[in-house]
């Protein structure tokens, strides 16, 4: 077994990620001493250069990362934290710190994402809220509610239901494509955001499906 390798100052850099959906939260130093604290408090604890002292993220924003696991890369020498974040991590107020692009070498203040496309495709989604219907299919769809929105899931079910039957791979897939855009839309309709979607199946893993579904029976 090895152990986390330190610098020469003694601080090793530590990423956090969201354990859900994958996106980048912000990265900081930890000495020893605020992975010791990390690891038993369950809390991400940092290392500040500048003031010399440890500070946990949240204590003064409640914005704090929650740590589920911490994974070593293969030198040791950088940490990967999986957290669950309550509340943004940015101090700007935006939910990750890697929040402006890079473009031909400068660093500018045009929108960017450090997470999967699916995060992406939610904020599309819920940006055409403001858009104009006749322009715009997703618009459309919510403004139609619920009962379109079922309509189209209900349509795009059946549809890659039949490609898993019968159809090429590539069928599969487009079908599988439209079927979670219709699902994105009726959660954006809802306010129901993919995170709150996966909790629930990291909630349900390692969960007998048999023994979840009788569950659910005897709760309902």
């Amino acid at each position: 077994m090895a152990s986390p390798s330190f610098d020469d100052r003694g601080l090793i850099p530590a990423i956090a990620q969201d354990r859900l959906t994958g996106e980048l939260r912000m990265v900081a130093w930890m000495n020893r001493e605020a992975l010791e604290q990390t690891l038993s408090t369950g809390r991400a604890t940092f290392f500040s250069r500048s003031r010399r002292s440890l500070w946990q993220k949240g204590e003064t924003s409640g914005n704090a990362l929650a740590v589920h696991a911490v994974v070593a890369d293969c030198d040791a020498d950088v940490l990967l934290l999986l957290v669950d974040p309550e509340g943004p991590s940015c101090h700007t107020g935006a939910p990750s710190c890697f929040h402006r692009r890079l473009v031909g070498g400068e660093v500018v203040d045009e929108p960017s994402t450090a997470g999967p496309f699916l995060l992406e495709l939610e904020a599309t989604i819920a940006a055409r809220r403001s858009s104009t219907a006749e322009r715009s299919y997703t618009r459309s769809l919510l403004d139609g509610g619920a009962a379109r929105i079922g309509a189209k899931l209900r349509e795009e079910a059946e549809e890659l239901a039949r490609a898993l039957e019968s159809e090429s791979d590539d069928r599969v897939a487009a079908e599988a494509a439209d079927l979670v855009f219709h699902v994105l839309v009726g959660l954006a309709q809802r306010g129901v955001g993919w995170r709150a979607v996966l909790g629930v199946l990291a909630g349900r893993h390692g969960t007998s499906g048999h023994a979840e579904k009788a569950g659910r029976t005897r709760s309902g």
